[in-house]
């Protein structure tokens, strides 16, 4: 990605680093990503970014002006600046597939390599893992509110960067959206790409019938008319007006878009004029301001919207902005190790994770436990990369947008909703415990 830098890292990795290389500790360690808790409302999560983990964790070294950046701070030592200049990822990774549903305490990635390597690696991972596991996320909520309509990415504009634009649209179209407006993302990752026209097209015209005219002859293949610009419903007569003329040269008009006002009120008039003057194939698209709790109440209003540009709410998350999530330490030199911090204790050792499902297919509980031991239920982390290189071939996004459809149909009815859901089961087997117990009881304080 655009900065996948040795340097986008926090200083503590490096200076770190300089205390791992002088007491020569770089033996084997184990780190695994997990979340903590879900955010407020949200029922399960929906794993995202693994393919840009594995990207950066191929790639990642320090390039020549980095390494003198480093040295004229005047913090790093030589010898530790000569590592530095050397340094590659060589460890393993073990995964969960790129829309893996998941929950709290289960982790979705597992780093096996050198001390030094493993952490390093930690703000960059947590920086990729984290930001597109929540818009894919937020993204499915909306999916599976309104899975027979064409949602769209919007949310460029008001994204935290250009990097966070990108990676949302591919987040979102991972989750199931149709498509993005993000027309680099369309060229970086093969998203469908949408768009219509803004107001500023309509207002440079004295005559808003002339301005759709001349859009329609500069579009002819995505007419998709912009009618709130003054009066939607007058509006909409101008286009059914506009229609015959069009069609005589060759142009079908293929909606309109609606993008202020009470969108459902709009829709259902302008559903019958369209109707009525002849356009019945044409549709209607929705934006501004939308949300899954927004697009949730146009549904059962039933109102007759094909489509919806979902932008602001989702590129930031708006109303869960951030995870709990932490990249943890869970074995060193072939010891399991475990954090005892008050509200952030972790789990030791290098672990998997077992799904069950009920009779009907769906989701009904999981178990954490400690990798190798004897459990029910399909595993979940996968090995993916081998010393430093990919090893399991990795699923195109389209492949993974399927796995996450799949995923998704089989997430129980409950933990659908919006807000109040329940707590999926989530167990730590007795031999997990019983290993932190142990790690406890061995632990000199």
């Amino acid at each position: 990605m655009i900065a996948d830098r040795a340097l986008l890292t926090d200083l503590y990795q490096l200076t770190m680093l300089q205390g791992y290389y002088e007491q020569n500790r770089e033996e084997l360690a184990v780190f695994e990503f997990f979340v903590r808790k879900l955010p407020k409302s949200r029922g399960y999560m929906v794993a995202a970014g693994l393919a840009q983990v594995l990207a950066y964790l191929e790639e990642v070294q320090f390039s020549p002006d980095e390494i003198d950046w480093l040295a004229g701070t005047g913090r790093f030592k030589p010898a530790v600046l000569d590592r530095l200049e050397a340094f590659r990822f060589t460890g393993d990774v073990h995964a969960m597939p790129e829309g893996t549903v998941f929950f709290p305490h289960e982790p979705i990635l597992r780093i096996t390599a050198p001390l030094p390597e493993a952490q390093l690696v930690e703000s960059r991972l947590i920086n990729l893992l984290h930001f597109q596991t929540l818009i894919a996320s937020k993204a499915a909520r909306s999916v599976l509110i309104a899975p027979d309509k064409l949602l769209v990415d919007f949310g460029m504009r008001r994204a935290h960067g250009s990097e966070a634009a990108l990676l949302a649209a591919r987040a979102s179209y991972l989750a199931g959206f149709g498509g993005t407006a993000t027309v680099n993302a369309g060229m970086y990752f093969d998203i469908p790409i949408y768009g219509t026209m803004a107001h500023s097209f309509v207002q440079t015209y004295s005559r808003e019938s002339q301005a759709f005219i001349d859009f329609a002859k500069a579009n002819p293949d995505n007419v998709v008319l912009l009618i709130d610009t003054y009066d939607t419903e007058a509006a909409a007569r101008k286009v059914v007006d506009l229609a015959d003329t069009l069609h005589a040269q060759g142009i079908k008009i293929k909606g309109v878009r609606i993008d202020s006002g009470n969108l459902a009120e709009h829709a259902i008039k302008v559903r019958r004029i369209l109707d009525q003057g002849g356009l019945q194939q044409a549709t209607i698209f929705a934006s501004g301001g939308i949300d899954e709790y927004k697009l949730a109440a146009l549904i059962a209003q039933q109102a007759p919207i094909d489509g919806f540009g979902i932008g602001t709410h989702l590129d930031t998350s708006a109303d869960a902005p951030y995870l709990d999530c932490a990249y943890k330490l869970q074995e060193y030199a072939g010891i399991a190790r475990r954090k005892r911090s008050e509200g952030k204790a972790t789990w030791p050792g290098r672990k998997q994770v077992y799904r069950n499902y009920d009779d009907s297919g769906f989701m009904c509980g999981d178990t954490v436990t400690v990798e190798n031991a004897p459990c029910t239920g399909k595993p979940l982390l996968q090995r993916v990369m081998q010393g430093g290189r990919t090893v399991l071939p990795q699923p195109s996004l389209m492949e993974s947008r399927e796995y996450a459809k799949g995923q998704l149909s089989r997430l129980p009815e409950a933990l659908r909703a919006l807000s109040d859901t329940p707590d999926y089961p989530v167990i730590i087997s007795a031999e997990l415990q019983a290993l932190a117990k142990s790690v406890d009881e061995q632990t000199l304080l």
